[in-house]
Order: C-alpha cells, then sequence, then structure tokens
C-alpha cells in the first residue's frame, strides 16, 4: 500500500490560495447551518452547496445530506456536481 505525503499534498494542492479561499467558506457554510439548528458537531452529516460552488453561501443554496451521499456524486475537472437530483 502506498502512503500519501501529506507534506507534499499541502505544498501543491492545498496551499493555494483559491484552495484556502473555498476551505474557509465551507468552514463559514458549516457555522451557519449549525446556527440554525441544521447539524451538529460529529453528526456525520456533511452540509451540500446545490450549485457545487463552495463560495456561495446562500442559504437557499445550502443543504444537509448524510457525508456517503454527498461524497459519491461524479464530479467533473473542476469539482462540479454531475447528474445531482435534488
Amino acid at each position: 500500500m502506498i502512503s500519501r505525503n501529506y507534506g507534499s499534498e499541502y505544498k501543491k494542492y492545498q496551499k493555494q490560495q483559491k484552495q484556502k479561499k473555498d476551505r474557509a467558506s465551507r468552514n463559514a457554510a458549516r457555522r451557519v447551518m449549525i446556527k440554525k439548528g441544521k447539524v451538529t458537531k460529529g453528526d456525520g452529516k456533511d452540509v451540500s452547496h446545490k450549485n457545487g460552488n463552495p463560495r456561495d453561501n446562500r442559504p437557499k443554496n445550502l443543504t444537509v445530506e448524510r457525508r456517503s451521499k454527498n461524497r459519491s456524486y461524479r464530479r467533473t475537472r473542476t469539482a462540479g456536481k454531475l447528474h445531482r437530483t435534488a
């Protein structure tokens, strides 16, 4: 089994400014849903963006889904969700 090199992964991908802003926006979306009482810490749920854009935190764009369902959608090269049914 090949082990992951997390340091290299961070340098090449997660350290980029765009990725940092996307991550911060996803965290902000989760905080919005926690304040609304839709999710709690450790509940195994994901806050999903309907249009796949992590920076679009409008309330009508946010939903709560099971972790397995939210992460099962096929993705495009730019991480957009394909064939999503609401």
